[in-house]
């Protein structure tokens, strides 16, 4: 039987159980063996990881051939608008290719634990939520798109993977979905 945990990483934590100097890993979190990260978080960006020990099950999580839909939260410099969003699904040209996603909307502002330490904030340039879905994951993928678009983003939250999501898990907390 494989084991299946979702975790609500925080900010500047790396997606590994292996110490890199004073960084924080995974395992100051997780205190589970032989379990490995379906894909990667990067050390800026926040919310929902999936770990597994099933080798089969974590290439059908990362591998973009599979498609398992992404969910991100991006806050962004600048107010995003209805046509960005068109623009996102369209496709953006990155150097690695066009790169689009499967849906954007924008959002009001999500109710999110604090951020430590807190994004920049610059009282003459407002800012602007937008919720965007992808099924590829290429490395920074949601900050180069909305970049972009020159709405660079401030904060990105991973709110959910497939079916999983970060609903009612707090900061920093591990659930077991699968022993």
């Amino acid at each position: 039987m494989s084991k299946l945990i979702i975790f609500n990483k925080p900010y500047q934590v790396l997606c590994q159980f292996t110490e890199d100097g004073d960084r924080k890993t995974l395992a100051n979190y997780i205190d589970i063996k032989n379990v490995y990260p379906a894909g990667r978080l990067d050390f800026d960006s926040e919310g929902l990881m999936v770990l597994t020990d099933d080798g089969k099950l974590q290439a059908k999580i990362s591998d973009p051939r599979y498609k398992l839909p992404k969910t991100y939260w991006a806050q962004v410099e600048g107010i995003a608008t209805d046509t960005d969003c068109k623009k996102l699904m369209k496709g953006v040209k990155l150097k690695d290719g066009l790169a689009n996603a499967v849906s954007c909307r924008i959002m009001n502002e999500p109710k999110l634990w604090d951020r430590d330490p807190p994004i920049r904030v610059r009282k003459s340039v407002p800012d602007s939520w937008i919720e965007l879905v992808i099924d590829e994951g290429r490395n920074r993928q949601v900050r180069r798109m909305t970049a972009a678009l020159n709405l660079p983003t401030l904060r990105l939250v991973r709110a959910a993977i497939g079916e999983w999501t970060i609903k009612g898990l707090e900061l920093g907390k591990y659930k077991i979905i699968k022993e």
